[in-house]
């Protein structure tokens, strides 16, 4: 696929083909998911964006580029909450159900396919509703849930019939029948994988390796080792011939079909086999595999009657499992770190930002929260009033008492503009926009109601707002109200400056008093913060 323009309609059917291909070449779905991502980027369609990136993510995934998954994951799981995009949603849950299964969580694992499955709507293509119900499926027969596991198969089984996806049906089935082998269960797992083998053929679909691989480890289990040992060659024809998926792939072949003829008695092309895999994995470095060929050597050494080989084998055997499960273990923290290290980060920055919204001293939010937050609940909401409270005389409080009085001072009355506020208007805010003055943001209140409120607020602070002033010393607040809506159309500086000149009124009214509709000027007053009154 070249970088040619490409508009809404074009990049979202690109953008589909690549989530419901069965992918085979995952390094070429990586590039392809990335030239999307810039075509959806260049679009300026957000939507389009984030499920590009997704794709992008997943590839990722699977070629194991590991590094910032999990950030780009919850980076695209929480627009798509915002947007209530629940198919995006559905998506990242299965991702985040791999990346919990290769931590060695089946229990996460579980929980992130379950929700994948419940967040799938009527948006969901039916390609989509069977790959995750089959990944649910998966996860319930890793935690041994075989019974619901089953239940689960059936269903997907059922709507790739309907369907006719039968290559998404084929996928299914060999899972079902891999994981009935893993637990034990050989008689379900050979009608599981007769059943692909009828569906294959009657739908001239060419099993792959997987397949091909599955049902030959089933064969054995079953004692049908010469069926075992020709499939097993015609999946090792199909690597040969450049069909190559994983790495490790015709070494787990070889070790099959080392199997399947010791169970012939050939223990001659038996040994044969296992010397080409114990030479795959050497060359590859291949761990998991050449801990099965020590075991498949002592049963080699003991099929030929040669016991004391046999034992040295399988000490050999022990040994090197207990290495692989040591590396497993290293791999799973590994991931498990990068997950706590992504979520530990964004955390970390979400408290650096709160932090960047919040005045140190008083622990309310600051002018930055305000200017961010402010315009959109005024856009919003027609009965929202705003107010700007002043402490009156501060700069004598300061000078003559001390600074550390003053921040003492400032405190108190931010706690009970807070407390007071919360009590009669549990949606709105209270910041600390600078020096002595704060803002006061009413939701759902026209300007009377927030007068007489706020009138509540400035009788609690006159009378409470005493602690470590002298005798005869006290702290009041004056405060002008506004409507948001008092000009049109409403904006945040108008309805500032509409409170600032209520609250200058005040000041000169008197002080410690609540004011609103003062007549506008002909001079129009910028607000502005005011150093002392």
């Amino acid at each position: 696929m070249d970088d040619h323009a490409m508009g809404v309609e074009e990049l979202s059917a690109a953008l589909l083909e690549l989530e419901e291909q069965v992918v085979t070449d995952s390094e070429a779905g990586y590039s392809t998911a990335g030239r999307l991502e810039r075509q959806a980027a260049a679009l300026g369609d957000e939507g389009l964006l984030m499920r590009a990136r997704l794709c992008r993510t997943t590839l990722a995934l699977v070629t194991g580029r590991l590094a910032g998954i999990a950030w780009q994951l919850q980076d695209i799981q929480a627009w798509a909450q915002r947007h209530d995009d629940r198919l995006l949603q559905a998506r990242t849950h299965l991702i985040s159900s791999m990346i919990e299964r290769m931590a060695g969580d089946a229990a996460k694992s579980l929980e992130h396919a379950l929700s994948a499955v419940e967040l799938l709507d009527d948006t969901a293509t039916t390609f989509t509703q069977i790959k995750h119900r089959t990944k649910l499926a998966d996860a319930l027969a890793l935690i041994g849930a075989m019974d619901a596991a089953r239940l689960r198969y059936h269903q997907a089984e059922e709507l790739a019939q309907a369907a006719q996806q039968w290559q998404r049906l084929i996928i299914l089935l060999n899972n079902w029948a891999f994981l009935e082998h893993e637990t034990g269960d050989f008689s379900r797992a050979q009608h599981v994988a007769a059943r692909m083998v009828e569906y294959a053929e009657a739908h001239a679909v060419e099993l792959d390796q997987s397949a091909l691989h599955t049902l030959a480890d089933i064969q054995v289990a079953n004692g049908e080792y010469q069926q075992a040992a020709t499939t097993m060659r015609t999946c090792i024809a199909q690597h040969e011939a450049g069909h190559v998926d994983q790495a490790d792939d015709l070494a787990y072949f070889l070790l099959t079909l080392a199997r399947a003829q010791r169970g012939l008695g050939d223990t001659t092309a038996a040994q044969r086999s296992l010397d080409a895999c114990r030479a795959q994995c050497d060359e590859s470095g291949l761990h998991g595999p050449l801990v099965q060929v020590y075991e498949e050597q002592a049963e080699l050494h003991a099929a030929r009657g040669d016991y004391a080989a046999a034992f040295t084998a399988q000490k050999e055997f022990v040994a090197a499992q207990e290495r692989l499960h040591s590396k497993e273990r290293e791999d799973q923290a590994q991931i498990r770190h990068a997950i706590f290290e992504t979520t530990e980060a964004r955390e970390e920055a979400r408290r650096f930002r709160e932090q960047a919204l919040r005045d140190p001293l008083t622990g309310l939010h600051n002018r930055r929260y305000a200017d961010e937050h402010l315009p959109a609940l005024i856009a919003a909401d027609p009965a929202l009033s705003v107010a700007l409270v002043d402490i009156d005389h501060f700069k004598r409080i300061n000078d003559t008492l001390s600074h550390d009085t003053g921040d003492l001072v400032l405190v108190q009355v931010a706690k009970l503009l807070e407390t007071g506020l919360a009590a009669v208007t549990p949606d709105g805010f209270v910041a600390r926009l600078g020096g002595e003055e704060f803002l006061a943001v009413l939701p759902g209140t026209p300007v009377a109601e927030a007068a007489a409120r706020l009138d509540t607020i400035r009788q609690a602070i006159a009378d409470q707002a005493r602690e470590g002033l002298p005798d005869g010393w006290s702290v009041t607040v004056s405060i002008g109200v506004a409507a948001a809506d008092e000009t049109s159309p409403p904006a945040q500086p108008t309805a500032l400056a509409d409170a600032d000149r209520n609250l200058y009124a005040a000041k000169h009214q008197g002080r410690n008093r609540v004011v609103t509709g003062t007549p506008r000027d002909r001079r129009s007053r910028a607000y502005r913060d005011r150093e002392v009154t």
